[in-house]
């Protein structure tokens, strides 16, 4: 099924689909550029972060956004940024109340739990580059994981009923045009000033788990490339790529 958002993305909606990202990359494949939200009801061969497997359950969120940013390549990496304000947005939509939080890189918290996690991949780079955006969101299912808390948004709803997965990527693309707007009207800075406005353990010691070793350090800044800063015993440090754990 196919309609069109307010923003003029469209939308494909599958009752079944193996990865709404592997989607994306057939169709950029096959010459598409979007915008368009791919949403999957099921998802059977979803995957996270560096390949991690991601599971979703009936009633919860497994949707990619495919687009063109129109913007440098050094810069896309902001868009995790842009996404999780986004998302946070989104969330606050049907859940006003809810403690929302955003945790480097790339994860929205509620309640200290993982409520949502957003994977950016750049697609088709030789052609000036399309992003698959993709987004998981626990709105029924909690699931549990061995490294950190979890959560879900019906938790938070106080008493009003679960929105649909489609329902909530509506809301999610209006918010996402929202601060896709700010950024290529303002730049980083907008993105940045109001993502650390939300950051989890912003000012306190965190860990950060690196490829070849974890370090530890105080949650001091983002620079102006989105790298996390970290004030450890040694000295200040910026990470570009790694999970706070």
């Amino acid at each position: 099924m196919r309609e069109r958002f307010s923003s003029g993305a469209a939308l494909a909606l599958f009752e079944t689909l193996d990865s709404t990202s592997l989607e994306a990359r057939r169709r950029a494949d096959a010459g598409a550029r979007g915008p368009i939200w791919i949403l999957a009801l099921e998802q059977t061969a979803g995957y996270g972060r560096r390949g991690s497997g991601w599971e979703q359950a009936p009633g919860d969120v497994a949707a990619t956004f495919l687009f063109d940013p129109g913007a440098p390549v050094e810069k896309l990496g902001q868009l995790s940024f842009v996404a999780a304000l986004a998302v946070a947005d989104a969330v606050r939509r049907f859940a006003p109340r809810a403690p929302i939080a955003l945790k480097w890189p790339n994860d929205v918290l509620v309640g200290g739990g993982k409520i949502a996690g957003i994977l950016l991949e750049l697609l088709k780079p030789e052609g000036g580059g399309l992003i698959a955006l993709g987004v998981g969101l626990n709105i029924v299912t909690r699931p549990v994981l061995a490294e950190y808390p979890t959560a879900r948004l019906l938790d938070f709803l106080e008493g009003q009923p679960a929105p649909s997965p489609e329902a909530f990527v509506h809301v999610l693309d209006e918010t996402l045009h929202h601060w896709r707007g700010a950024w290529k009207s303002g730049g980083f800075q907008p993105i940045r000033d109001a993502w650390l406005a939300a950051a989890a353990g912003k000012g306190e010691k965190i860990r950060v788990r690196l490829p070849q070793e974890t370090i530890e350090g105080v949650f001091a800044d983002l620079d102006s490339t989105g790298a996390l800063v970290l004030d450890c015993e040694s000295g200040r440090r910026t990470v570009a790529a790694g999970t706070v754990v």
